[in-house]
């Protein structure tokens, strides 16, 4: 028997007992299913973080801060740093409260531009921004967040902020578009924004930027400016007017900028540098990586499940196959009566396995795309509006190739046992089988 037919004549074995079949089949169909869909949430959540952190900062910029002395998560009493600032991050064991760092100052910068591996030095400029206002409207809160060079913002409408350039730009969150009195983001592009900040004795200070874009919302904040290098030099100047120069040296924290070439090995080894010299480098994806590392392990619970319903379909298989052998003694014997080799026969009922295993991922598949795609479309509308460019459950060719390939081996590697007693049939004894 030739390939082709072999092929053929276990394609069409596969469907002799059509009930026995179809309830084979749908065991595998849950397994499929569950770890399509499993799946095709990891991949797109972890789209959508990758997007965001390409958005909020650039993979080739570390954020740098002075390594503390001292354990401020023990709750025990601190020693007082007249060096310190305000980090900015919340306490979440003290609702209110807010952490402290140690102070970088110009001399820090110097040390760190000179340490191997780093290009540039950029120190963090802190701005408290009163409220931002257009046209004399009613003023709203807001926060500043610079841009960062290689940053690529996730906009509705317009452009990015121009870094290089010396006019003052901005490009305002989606959530302030129609409060401050604008008919769309579109609209927005172009106008002339007034930002207000307080010097040190409460003193306002107006400064005007031009909006060159409106940004979507996602982990960042839903009322944060994303500003250009010469916007947040003119909100600092104006912030602390009148504090003698030789008290502006002191920085939360700095971007450090390596080679973007640079691979993960060559930036680890920076950050061991940074860590040897007393201070502490971060890439947003490891600030984002305790949230990815949670949803691999809730995809990889998801999966263990779909296997196990795998595992079980895989014993479906053995009783269908088992039960086709039993059946087909008297067709075996006389197969192998006329010149069929055991390994032919073995070969058959194997490519009925993988028939059974091939039928059932392919419909998981496909019903799981099917589902997965409304499901993300709908919550995209509802639930998860907030969040512009998440698409909850995204689904990658490859992955579905690879979960496919591997529940076609699950079902070779159970249908070899009745495969294997099919092959082991001595012609005569089946053929006189009633």
């Amino acid at each position: 028997m030739k390939t082709t037919d072999l092929v053929a004549t276990a394609a069409a074995n596969t469907f002799r007992s059509k009930t026995r079949t179809i309830l084979t089949v749908l065991a595998i169909f849950v397994g499929a299913f569950t770890l399509t869909l499993t799946n095709g949430l990891g991949t797109g959540i972890n789209r959508f973080i990758d997007d965001t952190v390409s958005a909020i900062g650039a993979g080739d910029v570390l954020t740098v801060t002075k390594t503390s002395t001292s354990d401020a998560a023990s709750g025990a009493p601190q020693k007082y740093d007249p060096d310190s600032v305000a980090g900015g991050t919340t306490n979440p064991g003290r609702p209110g409260a807010s952490t402290a760092v140690s102070a970088l100052t110009d001399a820090d910068i110097s040390t760190i531009e000179g340490l191997s591996g780093i290009e540039r030095v950029v120190p963090a400029k802190a701005v408290k921004i009163d409220f931002v206002q257009y046209d004399g409207g009613q003023p709203y809160v807001a926060s500043a967040g610079s841009l960062i060079s290689g940053q690529t913002p996730q906009l509705a409408a317009g452009t990015a902020p121009d870094g290089s350039s010396t006019t003052l730009q901005t490009a305002i969150p989606e959530s302030l578009v129609s409060p401050l009195g604008f008919s769309s983001a579109d609209d927005a592009v172009g106008a002339t924004l007034t930002v207000a900040v307080s010097d040190p004795v409460r003193t306002p200070h107006l400064v005007e930027a031009t909006i060159t874009g409106v940004t979507e919302g996602a982990f960042a904040n839903a009322t944060s400016l994303t500003t250009n290098p010469a916007l947040e030099d003119a909100l600092f100047a104006a912030q602390n007017t009148g504090v003698p120069s030789d008290q502006l040296d002191r920085y939360a924290s700095a971007s450090a900028f390596v080679s973007p070439t640079a691979t993960a090995a060559q930036i680890d080894e920076i950050k061991t540098t940074l860590t040897d010299a007393g201070y502490t480098g971060q890439t947003v994806s490891d600030q984002l990586g305790t949230f990815k590392a949670v949803i691999d392990g809730i995809v990889l619970v998801l999966n263990a499940f779909a296997v196990i319903a795998l595992l079980a379909a895989s014993f479906g298989i053995v009783n269908t196959l088992l039960m086709s052998v039993q059946e087909r003694t008297r067709e075996i014997g006389l197969m192998k009566a006329m010149g069929m080799g055991s390994g032919r026969v073995f070969s058959l009922f194997s490519l009925e396995a993988v028939f059974l295993g091939l039928l059932g991922s392919f419909i998981g598949a496909a019903v799981a795309i099917a589902v997965g795609t409304a499901v993300s479309a709908q919550l995209g509308q509802s639930l998860f509006s907030d969040l512009p460019g998440l698409q909850l459950i995204a689904f990658d060719p490859t992955s579905i190739l690879v979960t496919t390939v591997a529940i076609m081996a699950i079902a070779f590697l159970a249908g070899s046992l009745p495969a294997a007693r099919a092959a082991r049939a001595d012609p005569v004894e089946s053929l006189r089988y009633e």
